[in-house]
């Protein structure tokens, strides 16, 4: 049976892989931008499987707008895809309080407005599928990418909350969590405004993988995301809330996994060793 789904941020990257793949299977897809001109192609190549919108995720009329239109224009809504995203690079000290509000506004408070706009729709059909796409920095946390990690830490929490509320009328949530993929990510971040010298030595090395990343021939293609995702859609029954994705990702959260059974181990003997105070 034909899904129709609803996809930010497909301008490039994931969100645009992700878009062409279900329209190749059949699916039609609301495929969103900023600037719909970037999704000319996505258009031209698809037909009438992709139907282009533009959706900043920061404006609340653009997010109404796009629900909207998928009920008008699809007849309904099967899949909700929360993907656009932002970067700003810089510590917690360099980034200031705009920089940040832009941030949690796009990773968070967008997503979140999607998801309390679409679950109406998707409450009166009987079910369907509210995918967010999160970060390994959803579980960890990187040096230089202070703001990023706090969006996507808070878009997680809000998702483990929502799979539980939404559960009960057929709605399955999903932390998509990918790990490196060859897109432009890495050199799309803005640097914070406040950038200090102090910092160079513990953020630049990020800095210089992440620029890499579209270039490593050991990073996941996007392609290979929009296939996962497909696969996670179509799947029966109950679904892990969160999943990673891409080449390494699942390894690089068990060791993470282990590295918290380390830290509880050393809280264990701060706290409850022979030198912790008497009750």
């Amino acid at each position: 049976m034909a899904r129709r789904w609803l996809v930010t941020g497909c301008s490039s990257g994931l969100g645009r892989a992700l878009a062409a793949a279900a329209a190749e299977a059949g699916d039609t897809v609301l495929a969103t931008a900023r600037t719909p001109a970037a999704l000319e192609e996505l258009r031209r190549r698809h037909g009438r499987r992709i139907l282009p919108l533009a959706l900043d995720v920061r404006d609340a009329e653009q997010c109404r707008a796009a629900v909207t239109a998928a009920v008008e224009l699809l007849g309904g809504l099967d899949v909700l895809v929360n993907n656009a995203g932002n970067g700003v690079f810089g510590t917690v000290e360099e980034v200031g309080d705009a920089e940040l509000r832009d941030q949690l506004e796009t990773l968070v408070v967008g997503p979140w407005r999607l998801a309390r706009l679409a679950l109406p729709v998707l409450r009166a059909q009987g079910g369907g599928h509210i995918l967010n796409v999160s970060s390994l920095a959803g579980r960890m946390s990187f040096p230089g990418l202070a703001a990023y990690v706090a969006g996507k830490h808070a878009l997680e929490g809000m998702t483990q909350a929502l799979a539980a509320e939404a559960a009960p009328f057929g709605v399955r949530v999903v932390a998509l969590e990918p790990a490196g993929y060859a897109t432009r990510y890495g050199t799309s971040l803005t640097d914070a405004a406040d950038r200090s010298p102090l910092y160079r030595d513990a953020t630049e090395p990020m800095r210089e993988q992440l620029r890499a990343l579209g270039e490593s021939p050991a990073m996941s293609r996007p392609e290979h995301f929009a296939r996962d995702v497909l696969r996670i859609v179509a799947a029966d029954g109950p679904l892990p809330v969160r999943i990673p994705v891409g080449a390494g990702g699942a390894d690089l959260i068990a060791a993470s996994v282990h590295a918290g059974a380390a830290e509880l181990d050393a809280v264990r003997a701060l706290l409850e060793g022979p030198s912790a105070p008497a009750d």
